[in-house]
């Protein structure tokens, strides 16, 4: 709370006495800082500097620190501390003294112009916080006094010297104003005043820019200055002389970079695309360096390849509306966008010998939309200009694309792959938004050419070529309906004919299958042509991501054209998964997949497979159970426990999920008899009951049992009913023996589904009842140490109110101590447990009226409640959590008004609560405010905000900004 302590006068004063901040503690303090040893020694010290700065003996021993005979180190410390209290405690300095205060910093820069560089600019930073402080009033001409100051000839410092410390100066000046802490009304004013001095900056920066007589380091100051300055939002064409200086610095080598940042920024700004002349101008200057930048490319000068780019890529990307609009100058931003096309197609690859192309890739999508935006008739003719160089982007970027050699990739680094990756996932984007404005013929064209290289015997075969073309087609067909696509047939006849001879091309050819499974969904006839790839690399582990995912959309999409190959799909993928190929997660996926084919089968069918493919599972199963527990057994049964919940999560005979047309579902299968998941539970609910029996004590063995049942309820819904008897018998044992979390969140789930339902209803009752007492025994026994069981009985209690309030007018309910165990759980410290209480409440007190136990505890103990919400609001808890506690002062002001009305005057009345920064008069208007308010919760929800921000003293400081 480090800004708290700085309020002027208050760590200050306050502190002083037991704080001794002299010259000679502060360079002891300053010593520990530096070369102490011992970690905490250097934080303590480091925590005693910080009060240092911000007390008022700053001002006296800041000026003893910069004395010629200290280490820089120690000036430097002088020169920050000054520059806070300039800076934060401006209102503390008596105007009487800012004249003496310039004249001190003058002097001190003047001094240190021929010293130590780091302190040089500190010290300019506190000048430049002084100046705009006082401008524009107090110091209306600062720029231009700084600029007479220091060229004043009878300095004692070296020209060169001056003109150094007067540019740091004049750079550090608008850095200082972006960054620093003035008010809005001040921040206009005083942008308003520099938007007239740089009048006395920029000939300054022209002279010396031109002058041949002057050095680099004054030369290279000086582009850092107009750069600087640019970002002022300083108009474009006043910036015109020093664009073109900079534009002709980028032949010395030494100030390329310094000129490129200048031009960059020059060119980015806002408001520069007002004055389209200046920018008409900068085409050819931009144009001119076409020579240099290919000469660079030549000789494998990536950095300035890559500054050119910068600079011709800032042109256009932001100012191709402007720029496009100008009809009659449309060959010349043609020329910049071929120079852009160009750079995107830089020679080498993506990171490893270019990192230029990347740059472009913006703006292909911006100059996109502009044509696009365009009235028709302008639109039109832009098309048919520029829908060439979109197909040549499309040739350039699948060329980007392309993998290098096998033997260059074995030489990257694991770093250079990813790059690599995510550049060519940039690239799949660009791509899938350029079919926008290409169409169809997009798609035709790669078609074309894919046809071409697998039946043309003239080129030698390019393995990368036909990955990078399918790379292509697949990046479109991922997102874009590609079902009316004239060219997918010839696509998917093509594909069994690429000879893959390698991972990256399988890969690729896997996700292009995948991509393409809604279109096999509308023609079936073609799965036959693709389902032996995908099952041919399930084998294959390098291919395990691609495949399984692939066969995985597969199964999803095309489950009610499947049942033919059914045998073979569940054959090859028990295969794979006995010789265990693949990792856990993709054997989960797996199983989703081998879920989603068997929903669409017979009833006896789905048995029958479930039967074969479970088995071993079951068989691994029952010799588990009858080991002794140990790390390696734990893995094993967490691992077939997780294959079964992915498998029951998409096998859904009833089909709940389906939102397949009418005409789909009726040659679906009617499923008669017991749904085949809950005859596979049944059968296995004794040898689970036997696992748990072992592992009550284990949370991840506990969490995977409750995860098989919580997808099977999830995705069976009615369906599960014949089971909810024995699983609410079996959960009652499981929470009584250990409770954990994830019992709770299947008792959540069951009373959601179940407790409306009068069969149901006596099992989920008694369950209810038991985790309730089994949760209240934990909370006398102390809680702290469960906040995940906490939160999600407070969930479970919530849904219970949500499904079935009738749950809370059982006698052996003690409503009373549910409701004293959640008052206690909003003083938790962790913010989900929190939310899930406050989200307790707000169902509980709608309820008052109709449930007469909810209705009496309210009257009773509603006060309590009260108090512990005042207490959060009034610094106990998070400020994120704020909007919670709001929800429940609403409920109560909307549901128990008069009580409300009562309790709230009482409860403020305490002196110091529910903080001790608060007047009676605050109180009072927030106690109105709330009980006028039962309407609008955005309301009371700003009111909480603003009385939690009076109450931790925050109200009007910066950190009200953070939220």
């Amino acid at each position: 709370m480090e800004r708290r302590e700085e309020q002027p006068g208050a760590a200050g004063a306050g502190a002083a006495p037991a704080l001794d901040f002299t010259v000679e503690n502060v360079e002891k303090a300053l010593h520990q800082l530096y070369y102490d040893p011992n970690i905490e020694n250097k934080n303590l010290a480091q925590k005693w500097l910080m009060q240092a700065q911000v007390s008022p003996q700053a001002w006296h021993f800041s000026w003893q620190l910069l004395q010629p005979n200290k280490v820089p180190e120690i000036q430097y410390f002088g020169a920050s501390a000054l520059h806070i209290k300039i800076s934060r405690y401006w209102s503390d300095i008596p105007t009487d003294q800012y004249e003496s205060l310039k004249a001190q910093l003058f002097t001190q820069i003047t001094r240190f112009a021929s010293g130590s560089k780091i302190v040089l600019t500190r010290l300019c930073v506190a000048l430049a916080s002084l100046a705009l402080s006082m401008m524009p009033d107090a110091w209306p001409c600062a720029v231009a006094d700084m600029v007479r100051l220091f060229q004043a000839e009878d300095s004692p410092v070296d020209g060169q010297g001056r003109c150094l410390a007067l540019l740091e100066l004049l750079t550090v000046l608008p850095e200082e104003f972006q960054t620093s802490r003035l008010p809005q009304y001040r921040k206009s004013l005083v942008r308003a005043s520099l938007a007239v001095e740089c009048g006395a900056v920029f000939p300054l920066l022209e002279q010396l820019l031109q002058q041949p007589s002057s050095p680099s380091c004054v030369r290279q100051k000086v582009l850092k200055c107009f750069s600087s300055w640019v970002q002022l939002e300083v108009p474009l064409q006043d910036c015109e002389a020093l664009i073109q200086a900079a534009f002709a610095a980028l032949q010395d080598s030494e100030l390329f970079d310094s000129s490129v940042e200048a031009i960059v920024n020059a060119i980015s700004q806002p408001d520069a695309q007002r004055y389209v002349n200046t920018l008409l101008k900068l085409i050819p200057l931009v144009l001119g360096l076409q020579d240099q930048l290919r000469q660079a490319v030549q000789n494998g000068d990536m950095e300035t390849s890559h500054g050119i780019c910068r600079i011709a890529v800032a042109l256009g990307e932001n100012h191709s509306r402007a720029l496009l609009d100008q009809v009659e100058h449309w060959q010349s931003f043609l020329a910049l966008v071929n120079m852009i096309m160009f750079c995107t197609g830089i020679p080498g690859h993506f990171p490893v010998n270019e990192t230029t192309s990347s740059l472009t890739l913006t703006f292909w999508y911006t100059l996109q939309d502009d044509i696009l935006s365009f009235e028709a008739e302008k639109q039109a003719v832009y098309q048919q200009v520029y829908r060439p160089v979109y197909f040549q982007l499309v040739d350039v970027l699948l060329h980007k694309a392309q993998f290098p050699s096998d033997e260059e990739y074995g030489f990257w680094s694991s770093d250079e792959k990813e790059q690599f990756r995510i550049y060519r996932v940039d690239i799949s984007d660009t791509l899938m938004y350029v079919y926008e404005m290409l169409g169809a013929e997009l798609l035709s064209n790669l078609y074309d050419k894919l046809g071409r290289l697998l039946t043309s015997s003239e080129e030698p075969y390019s393995w990368q070529h036909t990955e990078a073309l399918l790379y292509g087609f697949q990046s479109i067909a991922e997102t874009i309906d590609v079902n009316y696509s004239d060219v997918v047939p010839g696509l998917i006849g093509l594909i069994p004919r690429i000879s893959i001879s390698n991972v990256q091309l399988a890969d690729t050819v896997m996700f292009t299958i995948g991509a393409l499974s809604e279109w096999l969904a509308d023609h079936p006839v073609m799965i036959n042509s693709v389902l032996p790839l995908v099952l041919h690399a399930l084998g294959n582990p390098e291919l395990s991501i691609s495949s399984v995912s692939t066969l995985k959309k597969i199964c999803r999409e095309c489950k009610y054209d499947l049942p033919p190959y059914a045998a073979n799909i569940v054959a090859v993928s028990q295969d794979v998964l006995m010789k265990q190929i693949h990792k856990t997660s993709q054997c989960m996926w797996l199983m989703q997949a081998l879920g989603f084919l068997l929903s669409a089968l017979q009833v006896e069918e789905i048995l029958k497979n479930l039967h074969s493919l479970i088995s071993p599972y079951i068989q691994q199963l029952e010799k588990l159970a009858e080991e002794i527990p140990n790390p390696s057994n734990k893995l094993a049964i967490v691992h077939i426990l997780g294959l079964l919940s992915n498998l029951f999560t998409t096998l859904d005979v009833s089909h709940h999920e389906d939102d397949h047309e009418g005409s789909e579902l009726r040659k679906l299968p009617v499923p008669q008899g017991p749904n085949p998941v809950v005859v596979v539970l049944q059968q296995v609910f004794q040898l689970i009951q036997k696992v748990l029996s072992k592992w009550l004590n284990d949370a991840q063995v506990v969490e995977a049992v409750c995860a098989i049942f919580e997808k099977s309820v999830k995705t069976l819904l009615d369906d599960f009913a014949p089971m909810v008897p024995q699983l609410c018998e079996m959960l009652g044992r499981m929470y009584s023996t250990i409770p954990q979390a994830s019992a709770l969140d299947l008792t959540r789930q069951l009373v959601h589904i179940f407790a409306h339902e009068p069969a149901h209803f006596p099992p989920i009752e008694a369950l209810f009842l038991l985790v309730t007492s089994v949760t209240l025994t934990l909370f006398q026994q102390g809680p702290r140490d469960h906040p995940d069981i906490v939160d999600s009985f407070m969930q479970l209690l919530a849904q219970a109110l949500k499904r079935k309030p009738d749950l809370f007018l059982c006698e052996r309910l003690d409503v009373k101590a549910v409701f004293q165990c959640a008052v206690l759980a909003l003083k938790f410290p962790e913010a989900p447990t929190v939310k899930a209480s406050c989200g307790f409440f707000t169902e509980l007190l709608p309820r008052c009226g109709e449930v007469g136990p909810v209705g009496k505890v309210v009257q009773e103990d509603g006060c309590m409640l009260l108090i512990a919400v005042l207490e959060a609001i009034g610094g106990q808890a998070s400020r994120s959590l704020m909007d919670c506690f709001a929800d429940i002062l609403f409920a109560l002001n909307k549901h128990c008004f008069s009580l409300l009305s009562v309790w709230i005057k009482e409860a403020l009345q305490s002196p110091g609560f529910p903080s001790a920064r608060l007047s009676p008069e605050q109180k009072d208007t927030f106690s109105q405010q709330i009980l006028r308010e039962r309407v609008n919760k955005r309301r009371v929800k700003e009111m909480v905000k603003e009385f939690t921000l009076l109450c931790r003293g925050l109200h009007g400081t910066d950190y009200t900004a953070d939220y």
